[in-house]
């Protein structure tokens, strides 16, 4: 084994307090797998353009890559040795060189409907506001609820529960997961249930990325892997690079396993909510990949290249 340096490992992350919220998990597993101090692993604070733009909705911008470009762009140049993200973050095909190496256990994947005037999502008034920076929440919204209006959110975990508070919107959609990692989930108002708001792909999964060549750091993060977490995710990225899938693209797809079992379910989406199209799958979780790529086939086909054409 290599003599220890000041730091053995650099992990590279976003600045928000969610991005650092999970870093500092993943620091905190590997130090403990490794048997090192926290100290060696170092945190490295990358500011990512969909960071610093937030006042234009990414589908402008270039979509939620922007979230991932510039950590990327760091392992590259060997600046860090692995990237932190939300696995929803992540676009469905990667750089070639870069990998996804590791998986931590997945948090609770469902999305939370957040308000201050209503109960439930069922129970807005028409024509209430929802705020939401996905196009997948806010297509979904207009799909089961065609009276409600919805408009762009953009910021940070706290800055969307603010604008909230002020009243710029009636309710908004965030990840369960976040929340639960920053301490917040009392300010869910109702979880919405997998089977009827289907989450994001990868929603609730921390994925570890790293140089597709570096086996020392690669065979590290192996001792802190859920193979669980990683099975689900190898269906759901399946699905999102057969339809070529991006933040532009309304895309929900989620995938659990029971006992050697795997079921997927995937769904796309009209912007404007109109038009959807959904689909299954079931089979062993050694064939997740497989699968996802099945599905997401499938849809492709029945929907047409021009579906998601606004």
């Amino acid at each position: 084994m290599p003599s220890v340096s000041a730091h053995l490992l650099r992990i590279g992350t976003r600045g928000s307090p969610l991005a650092l919220a999970q870093a500092h998990q993943v620091q905190a597993r590997l130090a403990a797998a490794l048997g090192m101090a926290p100290a060696a692993i170092e945190l490295k604070v990358i500011k990512t353009t969909g960071d610093a733009i937030q006042n234009r909705p990414l589908t402008e911008i270039g979509g939620k890559g922007l979230f991932v470009k510039e950590i990327e762009q760091a392992l590259f140049d060997d600046a860090i040795d692995l990237a932190v993200h939300s696995a929803k973050d992540v676009p469905g095909v990667l750089p070639d060189g870069l990998a996804l190496a590791c998986c931590l256990p997945r948090e609770d994947a469902r999305d939370a409907f957040i308000s201050r005037k209503a109960a439930s999502f069922a129970a807005l008034p028409r024509g209430a506001v929802v705020g939401t920076a996905s196009p997948r929440r806010a297509a979904m919204v207009r799909r089961l609820r065609p009276d409600l209006a919805v408009v762009p959110l953009r910021g940070n975990v706290e800055t969307r529960l603010k604008k909230l508070d002020a009243g710029e919107v009636d309710a908004t959609l965030l990840a369960m997961a976040g929340l639960n990692r920053l301490g917040l989930a009392a300010a869910a108002t109702a979880p919405l249930d997998v089977d009827e708001f289907l989450p994001a792909v990868g929603q609730g999964v921390i994925a570890l990325e790293t140089r597709a060549d570096d086996i020392r750091t690669r065979d590290r993060l192996a001792a802190i892997n859920d193979a669980a977490a990683a099975t689900a995710l190898a269906a759901e990225r399946a699905f999102l690079a057969m339809l070529d899938g991006s933040c532009r693209t309304p895309i929900a797809g989620h995938a659990r396993l029971d006992g050697g079992g795997l079921y997927f379910r995937g769904l796309i989406v009209k912007p404007d909510g109109r038009e959807s199209f959904e689909t299954e799958r079931r089979g062993n979780a050694a064939d997740a990949a497989m699968l996802g790529e099945d599905a997401g086939r499938e849809l492709r086909s029945r929907a047409g290249t021009d579906f998601f054409s606004v």
